[in-house]
């Protein structure tokens, strides 16, 4: 059953349309239907289809030109389908939304490259990340309540900087700026996360310790990790789907989906 479908069988009064709201009481947060882009006659996305599922944790694998980076411009707004359906929760159209609106209605993207404030503390990089955000300079010389401060530190907490909060974010290790960029996306509060190959340029202990935060999140949002790296894909994967020529090629568990024949042809060099 279709988004389209529910929506015209729930009563409007029990699903009404406001920020803070998505309606996951059928399961999927994300939903594409047939969505199609295309490129100067390239079909960047060819009638693909996927189901995300409220707190899943799922990573996408795929060559490049597979259309891992157009799905998630698709997702954010950053693109508009030529045609079919995309749907967060099962009554907020998100082709009716722009970028800075899906980003407030609880989907939020972590580009590969780190992007955070060198000149400014880790713990003044998240003050500026508060949702309350009303101007980032305004928010930054904005006196903290408790509940604001608390909610600092424990993302602080989360993503393992207690030891370097008041340090300047242009000092830290390139892991550690990915870490605070994904606690900059957390203060946001997001519903749904993609995160585009959050390992690159990592230290083998920096990898290990992402896996441990990306397991940990999950749950209380959904994450999309699109990532290269197999080895990490399998530490944190319990859902993997295979794009290919912008469709879903398969999905199922890491095994599984490094087992199927088409996987081996088109990706894993079988």
């Amino acid at each position: 059953m279709s988004p389209q479908q529910v929506h015209h069988e729930i009563p409007m009064t029990d699903h009404l349309f406001h920020e803070g709201v998505v309606d996951t009481r059928h399961g999927p947060i994300l939903y594409l239907d047939d969505v199609s882009v295309s490129f100067d006659g390239f079909k960047a996305l060819n009638n693909l289809s996927l189901v995300i599922d409220a707190g899943e944790l799922r990573c996408m694998i795929g060559p490049n030109g597979a259309g891992k980076t157009t799905l998630m411009d698709v997702i954010t707004g950053k693109t508009r389908p030529d045609s079919g359906t995309v749907f967060f929760g099962q009554t907020i159209d998100l082709l009716e939304m722009d970028e800075p609106d899906i980003a407030q209605a609880g989907i939020c993207r972590k580009f590969q490259k780190p992007s955070v404030f060198d000149a400014l503390s880790v713990f003044e990089n998240l003050e500026l990340a508060l949702k309350a955000n009303k101007g980032a300079w305004a928010t930054l010389f904005h006196r903290l309540n408790g509940e604001q401060r608390d909610k600092i530190h424990h993302i602080i907490e989360t993503i393992g900087l207690k030891a370097n909060y008041q340090q300047r974010a242009g000092i830290l290790s390139h892991g550690q700026k990915q870490w605070l960029e994904i606690g900059m996306l957390l203060m946001q509060e997001p519903k749904v996360m993609l995160v585009d190959e959050p390992i690159a340029g990592m230290t083998h202990q920096e990898v290990e310790r992402t896996a441990e935060l990306l397991l940990s999140l999950q749950g209380e949002r959904s994450i999309i990790v699109v990532e290269h790296d197999m080895e990490f894909v399998r530490s944190i994967a319990t859902k993997v789907t295979v794009l290919h020529e912008g469709a879903v090629l398969t999905e199922g568990t890491m095994s599984e989906v490094q087992n199927d024949p088409r996987v081996i042809q088109v990706y894993l060099g079988g």
